[in-house]
């Protein structure tokens, strides 16, 4: 009995010790409450205000990451708009269209035309306006590039233009006359690989080269070659292109697509090997 009375005792003074805990715990938080019902209500304002543009920051700057498909591609309808041999003296009009269309492009520009003094101006807005520029060789002469093995020199060559004309690190490519045949060999793919330089040919055929003073032919090439829901365009600087883009624009936004820009962390396969290492 002296035991069990012993026992009731010990669990009393534990609820005691309990809800004198609670009582201290709610004194404290309404000195707080107190504390803060009568501080100044500016400041109080002005941090609510600071928390949350804070948080508004860290939201905006949080990107979701895009869906991609399997063969890396990313999900959805997206079109790339390329632009190959320049910088010209036409790439301001080009840069002129797509800010006024609100669209990203992606250039491949030569070697021997950066090295233009005149032109430079336009590389960097090209990049400064969120286009890629990206490289497509010195030369342009098949047989110094595949024939000679200089392919891989030219390109480094001018990334390394670009990056000191603009200050990116581009690494994407597009061979002259595309991959194949010039890049049958596995030797100069291997040579690719260990440069870390990355290929991209096209999807889309515009055949605007040959179509001077037809940009109409220009756009039917488009809109017939479009089948699939991510496509590459391929272009070039030329006056008739020109005078096509805007309504090749307005082609792809009619049927829902949006405009892509490359990204070198996003990096897809687009190579006529079909070659998932370029």
């Amino acid at each position: 009995m002296k035991s069990s009375r012993n026992n009731n005792v010990k669990l009393r003074m534990k609820k005691k010790r309990r809800r004198l805990g609670l009582i201290v715990a709610t004194v404290y938080l309404m000195i707080f409450l107190i504390g803060e019902l009568t501080s100044d209500p500016e400041e109080s304002i002005h941090q609510v205000a600071t928390s949350v543009a804070e948080q508004s920051i860290i939201q905006d700057t949080i990107q979701p990451e895009k869906q991609k498909r399997p063969d890396g591609k990313p999900m959805g309808k997206v079109v790339y708009l390329t632009f190959d041999d320049g910088p010209s003296i036409l790439t301001n009009q080009f840069l002129d269209v797509l800010k006024e269309q609100d669209v990203k492009a992606i250039f491949f520009m030569q070697g021997s035309n950066l090295q233009k003094t005149n032109l430079q101006k336009n590389v960097k807005r090209a990049t400064k306006e969120g286009h890629y520029v990206g490289a497509h060789s010195m030369t342009h002469i098949y047989k110094n590039l595949y024939d000679n093995g200089q392919f891989v020199p030219e390109m480094n060559e001018t990334l390394s233009l670009i990056q000191d004309i603009t200050g990116t690190n581009p690494k994407l490519v597009r061979p002259p006359y595309g991959s194949a045949p010039g890049l049958e060999s596995e030797q100069i793919r291997n040579q690719i690989v260990g440069a870390g330089i990355k290929i991209w040919d096209w999807t889309i055929d515009s055949n605007d080269w040959v179509l001077k003073d037809n940009p109409n032919q220009i756009v039917e090439n488009v809109k017939k070659g479009t089948k699939h829901e991510v496509e590459v365009v391929l272009m070039h600087e030329k006056s008739q292109t020109l005078q096509a883009l805007p309504e090749i624009i307005a082609f792809y936004r009619e049927k829902g697509y949006e405009f892509g820009v490359y990204n070198d962390a996003d990096h897809f396969s687009l190579n006529f090997y079909q070659d998932k290492y370029l």
